[in-house]
């Protein structure tokens, strides 16, 4: 079935009247290739291995110098701790619209939301993360947006924050460890990030 898709409050509220939500249990939408919603999983479990296909959600922000926010994720992520990824990506609640979800998760994890954010294409994965094992099997909506508020990334989500420029990154990217999905999802977004940003360095 085609997602109904809305607000997340709308529907979470939907999905805990419906039953299908415990108090610890977080739900991802399953979707197929062809991002149609086939049900909904346990997000640990749509992790482990072989993997099932979810949606996804990845943003890239940058500064007003046109800087690149990368953020590195807390060691007590239970996926891809403590290496470095983009400004902020996630996962929708079932039946939540992915902007929705970017614009939201943004300002949860940074602590400011984006001053602008617009949609930059669907890429599809497989990814293994080499440090827990767990597969990132994902239908994933790229977004890409300005930051331009004071940010106070929450520490149970981010251990640290950078603005690089394409250069630093690159030397960024050679010296210490990224995420396994970055490279996929930062070549499907650099049209947009282009356009956006009016740096064809990027």
């Amino acid at each position: 079935m085609q997602a109904d898709y809305e607000s997340g409050t709308a529907a979470q509220k939907k999905i805990d009247e419906a039953g299908s939500q415990g108090q610890d249990v977080i739900l991802v939408e399953l979707v197929n290739n062809h991002g149609a919603t086939t049900g909904v999983l346990e997000k640990i479990a749509a992790h482990k291995d072989p993997g099932h296909l979810h949606r996804a959600f990845s943003v890239f922000l940058f500064d007003e110098a046109d800087r690149l926010l990368l953020q590195r994720r807390a060691l007590t992520k239970y996926h891809s701790p403590g290496v470095w990824s983009n400004s902020c990506c996630g996962h929708p609640y079932p039946y939540e619209f992915p902007f929705l979800a970017a614009a939201r998760r943004t300002a949860a994890e940074l602590g400011a939301p984006p001053a602008e954010l617009r949609e930059a294409g669907i890429t599809q994965y497989h990814h293994r993360d080499a440090i827990t094992g767990l597969v990132e099997q994902e239908y994933n909506h790229l977004f890409v947006g300005l930051v331009r508020q004071p940010l106070t990334p929450d520490p149970d989500e981010v251990s640290e924050i950078t603005f690089s420029t394409p250069g630093e990154l690159r030397r960024l990217r050679n010296s210490d460890p990224f995420s396994s999905w970055f490279e996929t999802v930062f070549r499907a977004a650099q049209p947009t990030i282009r356009a956006v940003t009016g740096a064809g360095n990027w």
